[in-house]
């Protein structure tokens, strides 16, 4: 890897997500040697992957190279590769470009999509876990009405404007408001010899309410604003199968559908040699202790979705989102200062600041500790928070240029397909 072997200790930290990100700003400065590695070379602000999917943003909006931001911080190294393998006892890790020894350990790989052991879904759905994955399925929603317009069947023609999505959380109910959307406003004016009308969005929550983890009057309002703009929501309902055609559930109940997304789960993105089940719970997270230190290993850590932290509020865990792997992140840093220091850790303690959701043009539903409030007030919060996020002036500025184009356009310019894809051959 050509990173030198320096008097101070190093810190090694797998993941430039949300909270790598925030541990490395934490620990520059720092008298140890900081090398962060990740499997490519920027950092996805995920909460908008679904408006790359859809065409409402460009991936290069959403992602920010890592090496910009950590080029201030003269302690930092960064390596573009894919850790395979962890040595514990030697306090190692095996990667594609080399091995490299460390001092101390962060895992802050994230998660990934749990099909939850269905190979039949894992090889026919749609994931949108990353910028490739939604660019994929950009590609395939506008390669299908493509298709649609040139075949003369009539359930073929059905089938290719069925959409099917999996998961009523905040990705699954932003990504069938938006293609409520593109229905209503783009989809008769692009395809004016196509019927349509006939574009069915079929939302499935396996649970009793859609944003299960928001309040119920965020859960209901969400589900009107979905029924309002003409999307089907189907609850108590989980999907069984899918062979690239048919999706079938527990029920008699079944679609016709050439595309399905999954948006019904996540599992952590664990690493071998932290994998087994004395590391990690039944959601593939590694077990941390209220510092974030691996359960029975010394030196390691975890922060972010990949983190299990367990207690009274959360049983099964803190909720894998941004905001608690930021704090940790920021905690972390703090700690592994203070061991450098040789002073005792502190423990982490997560602030819930609220959840939020967008179901499409000036409708969204926000849950704050002491407040509760949806509608267009509730949009323009959430466009704001989000825009607040985003990694770099240049990507704020573009996203807002694009969402008041497309406001006022009532546009969506990127559907784009930059590359054809091959559902068959899919492959994150």
């Amino acid at each position: 890897m050509n990173i030198p072997r320096l008097s101070y200790p190093r810190i090694v930290i797998i993941g430039g997500g949300f909270a790598g990100l925030s541990l490395a700003k934490k620990l520059a400065g720092k008298e140890a040697q900081v090398v962060m590695l990740d499997k490519h070379n920027y950092h996805t602000f995920q909460p908008l992957l679904y408006q790359v999917s859809t065409g409402g943003l460009e991936p290069d909006s959403i992602a920010y190279p890592l090496r910009k931001v950590l080029k201030n911080y003269p302690n930092i190294l960064f390596r573009l590769a894919h850790v395979e393998e962890i040595d514990v006892q030697a306090k190692k890790i095996f990667t594609d470009i080399g091995s490299l020894k460390y001092d101390y350990l962060v895992i802050a790989t994230g998660s990934e999509t749990n099909f939850f052991g269905n190979q039949a879904l894992e090889t026919h759905a749609m994931a949108m876990k990353s910028i490739p994955q939604s660019l994929n399925l950009r590609s395939l929603m506008l390669e299908n009405f493509e298709d649609a317009l040139l075949t003369s069947d009539l359930n073929e023609r059905n089938k290719l404007m069925n959409f099917v999505i999996v998961g009523a959380g905040p990705t699954g109910v932003e990504l069938a408001g938006a293609l409520a959307e593109i229905k209503k406003g783009i989809l008769p004016k692009d395809y004016p010899d196509l019927d349509t009308r006939m574009v069915q969005i079929n939302l499935i929550q396996s649970g009793d309410r859609v944003l299960k983890e928001m309040s119920e009057k965020a859960s209901e309002k969400a589900e009107e604003f979905l029924e309002d703009l003409g999307v089907n929501v189907w609850k108590n309902l989980r999907v069984t199968g899918y062979d690239g055609q048919l999706v079938t559930t527990n029920t008699d109940v079944s679609f016709e559908a050439a595309t399905l997304v999954w948006a019904a789960g996540v599992k952590g993105a664990s690493i071998k040699g932290l994998d087994s089940e004395d590391f990690v719970n039944r959601g593939n997270r590694i077990l941390v202790d209220a510092y974030n230190q691996v359960k029975g290993v010394e030196n390691i850590f975890a922060v972010g979705d990949v983190a299990c932290m367990v207690s009274e509020e959360f049983p099964q865990g803190l909720p894998m989102m941004a905001q608690p792997a930021i704090q940790q992140g920021k905690q972390l840093g703090e700690n592994i200062t203070r061991l450098l220091e040789r002073k005792s850790l502190k423990p982490f303690v997560y602030k819930d600041k609220g959840a939020m959701a967008t179901i499409g043009r000036n409708k969204a539903v926000v849950d704050l500790k002491h407040w509760k409030f949806q509608g267009v007030f509730a949009w323009f919060v959430w466009m704001l928070v989000h825009l607040y996020a985003l990694i770099g002036f240049r990507n704020r500025v573009v996203v807002f240029v694009n969402w008041v184009y497309n406001y006022i356009r009532f546009d969506r310019e990127a559907r784009l397909i930059i590359r054809p894809f091959k559902k068959r051959k899919y492959r994150d």
